[in-house]
């Protein structure tokens, strides 16, 4: 079953088209990355399926609603964490929880519970009392997740959900995202720039230039590199890059002081070329494509922090919980 279905949705704004006819589906139950270069339209996209901005052209719903026509709908459905922290740091752990369950009218006697639950979850409970301004970043993130959570969205939607946490902490949060799909089989639909953390998705979309570029599971997407990258050095990498051509049709590329080239199922060719090159090759390496081989690959790009502007995360959230 679709959660989440999006069919040739588009953003224009004025002469800019910020999103170009995207279409793809997210399954119940899925970790779903979504993965783009600065200005390549993801946030437009998420805005959009979040009911934050007004599609141009296009359909899309969230939990069976349409983002146009049934906006309260969606975002009774949905949770969203944003990239920069948007807690009040002047109100402890419990009171920004409990000011949130107003916010979407959880009943009285179901808010208490949740707010216990989740801290609980997310490991705050004995600091429940304390002001969220004395709190770490990680613990931050956390009770935003806890937030997000509060009103039983089907649907959590986390902007950057580690930006500029530590390794340590990135991995605790990592530990409760794929703990909530597990128990909850809560949907997650997530960017992040992180490629070891797409590893993570069951499926990923690539979208560049506002249009999807690729759609496909992490080692699928590997597979479009064209198999393992191996380098050489050798004494001379013109006579390697040469005999490679002769002998087996390939052709590497020279970089710098190495030679470099993809071959499917890498480990055995390499026991076959170590047999018969004639070239003296000083060292050999090979390793399997990562998501960041795949991302430069289709776009060209390298993948780069997305800039925020935190005012108007503010106030977007401000929007959501008026409406």
């Amino acid at each position: 079953m679709n959660i989440i279905e999006v069919e040739e949705l588009s953003k224009s704004f004025k002469q800019l088209v910020a999103v170009d006819k995207v279409s793809f589906q997210v399954k119940e139950g899925e970790i779903f990355g979504f993965l783009g270069p600065n200005g390549a339209g993801k946030t437009t996209t998420i805005n959009m399926l979040c009911t934050l901005l007004k599609p141009s052209a296009g359909r899309a719903t969230v939990n069976g609603y349409d983002v146009k026509k049934q906006r309260a709908e969606v975002r009774r459905s949905i949770g969203l964490v944003f990239q920069e922290p948007t807690l009040d740091e002047y109100l402890t752990a419990e009171q920004n929880l409990r000011f949130h369950a107003y916010a979407y009218k959880v009943s009285a006697g179901e808010r208490e519970k949740r707010i216990n639950e989740l801290l609980e979850l997310v490991e705050l409970s004995d600091r429940r009392k304390s002001k969220v301004s004395t709190f770490s970043g990680g613990m931050k993130r956390r009770l935003e997740m806890a937030r997000g959570l509060l009103h039983n969205p089907r649907v959590l939607f986390l902007d950057e959900p580690t930006l500029g946490l530590d390794p340590q902490n990135r991995r605790h949060i990592w530990d409760y995202i794929l703990g909530l799909r597990k128990k909850h089989n809560l949907t997650i639909f997530l960017t992040t720039h992180y490629m070891e953390e797409a590893e993570n998705c069951n499926r990923i979309t690539i979208i560049d230039d506002g249009k999807v570029v690729a759609l496909d599971t992490p080692d699928k997407l590997k597979d479009i590199v064209g198999g393992d990258l191996v380098t050489l050095k050798a004494e001379d990498n013109a006579a390697v890059a040469d005999e490679l051509k002769q002998k087996y049709d390939i052709s590497p590329v020279i970089e710098k002081d190495t030679v470099v080239f993809t071959i499917p199922q890498g480990d055995k060719f390499l026991v076959k070329l170590m047999r018969s090159m004639k070239s003296n090759l000083t060292s050999i390496s090979i390793r399997r494509p990562t998501l960041d081989d795949v991302f430069l690959k289709l776009t060209g790009r390298a993948i780069r922090d997305e800039e925020i502007n935190f005012k108007d995360q503010l106030r977007n959230l401000a929007m959501m919980r008026r409406h």
